[in-house]
């Protein structure tokens, strides 16, 4: 039996978003007195939003 669909063809289907994703890593400081870091994921319209992240 054939194959239905290459890779190729799966690839070209998928759209492309306008969105861009970056990485945010924000430093805490616990009582204990130490530093711990918190990971996540936004997702920006434009990469020049970058500065007003929070």
């Amino acid at each position: 039996m054939a194959k239905q669909q290459s890779f190729a063809e799966k690839s070209k289907a998928k759209h492309k978003s306008d969105h861009i994703t970056v990485k945010l890593i924000k430093s805490v400081k616990s009582p204990k007195g130490t530093i711990k870091f918190n990971e996540r994921f936004v997702r920006l319209d434009n990469i020049s939003k970058v500065i007003e992240i929070k």
